[in-house]
């Protein structure tokens, strides 16, 4: 597996490469000036399962906020910097634990050493991005358009430039939002370095298409053992990002904790309102630390059965809701009293 032979690399007081558990990533839709937003919003993120989180520092003001944002936080802070060299340099100065480049955009030689010198003192993780929506141009024309070949190139083009200048702390990222391209390129990379690689599907999309086509990307590269931290990029509330990424992990059996729903799909048996209940039973469930499996259930016919492999589990219809343990009937009841039956259940889980 890939991910056994990729370096460790530290970011704050957190770790990643080398067989450690693939950390999960969002980013801040806030104005990184505004401390207050900024950390209200990365504190809601840590609740939510963010386990490292990434801003924008687009002016100096934002590279010193960085500061008094560290300060409230208790995860690790990643800059992302597109092209001015000096906001790497203040967001380093200024406390992060890890910043984003694209030595493509930061300019002169001389500009990216003064970045990488700055990082070295420091001993910063620089994460290298290169996205296919910004390959050179000279790439796209040797193989005739944008491929994952050329992402591939290109990445580790960038990657030399800074292990040239005495520098191998580094994280790489290639995204694209063409799903097969991007796995293609994550499984041609995984060949050729043993940096540790951050993953994800980029522009994916809206709430609907970007989770898709973030689980079928992701899926694929995770299942082949390739990739160390994971963004779920979504046109959204950034906690959304973190609630998919999660179950994605947990789906492939990469991530332990946390409630699993489950349930039927409705058909001409369901004399309940099956969608409504499924929704207020994930929602409920989120707030508990549990790592079972909870069935919602639309009819009494086959609830039970079907419900045999999850932990606990909740059936109705016409009026009559079932609690199920294990697959067994434990309490017949009104149908209005099955959610508060299954929160007591969770509630006492442990006891």
């Amino acid at each position: 597996m890939y991910r056994d032979h990729t370096k460790v690399v530290k970011i704050g007081d957190r770790v990643i490469g080398g067989g450690n558990p693939i950390l999960i990533q969002s980013m801040t839709n806030t104005r990184t000036e505004d401390v207050e937003a900024t950390v209200s919003q990365i504190r809601r993120l840590t609740a939510a399962g963010c386990e490292i989180i990434r801003c924008t520092v687009p002016t100096m003001e934002a590279a010193l906020a960085l500061k008094e944002i560290k300060k409230q936080i208790s995860i690790p802070l990643v800059a992302d910097i597109h092209f001015d060299y000096k906001m790497a340099i203040a967001a380093m100065e200024n406390g992060a634990d890890k910043i984003r480049i694209n030595p493509g955009n930061i300019g002169s030689y001389e500009r990216i050493k003064a970045v990488v010198d700055t990082a070295k003192e420091r001993n910063i993780p620089i994460r290298v991005g290169v996205n296919s929506g910004s390959l050179e141009k000279e790439l796209v024309e040797k193989y005739h358009g944008v491929t994952a070949e050329g992402i591939v190139e290109s990445a580790l083009d960038k990657v030399k430039i800074i292990e040239d200048m005495g520098y191998d702390n580094l994280v790489i990222s290639i995204k694209s939002s063409n799903v097969l391209m991007c796995a293609k390129a994550h499984e041609l990379i995984a060949q050729k370095t043993d940096h540790p690689l951050h993953v994800g599907i980029t522009e994916a999309g809206t709430l609907y298409s970007g989770n898709i086509k973030s689980a079928v990307g992701l899926g694929v590269i995770l299942y082949q053992g390739i990739g160390d931290t994971i963004r779920v990029s979504l046109t959204g509330d950034p906690a959304e990002e973190v609630k998919s990424a999660r179950l994605i992990l947990k789906t492939l059996g990469l991530r332990k904790g946390g409630v699993e729903v489950v349930s039927c799909p409705t058909c001409g048996r369901t004399k309940i309102d099956l969608i409504g209940l499924a929704n207020k039973v994930e929602a409920m469930v989120a707030n508990y630390p549990l790592d079972i499996r909870v069935a919602v259930m639309g009819c009494v016919v086959n609830g039970p059965g079907e419900a045999r492999e999850a932990d606990i589990g909740i059936a109705g219809g016409d009026g009559i809701g079932l609690l199920i343990k294990h697959g067994e009937i434990v309490q017949k009841l009104p149908e209005d009293q099955l959610l508060d039956a299954l929160r007591t259940e969770l509630e006492n889980w442990n006891e």
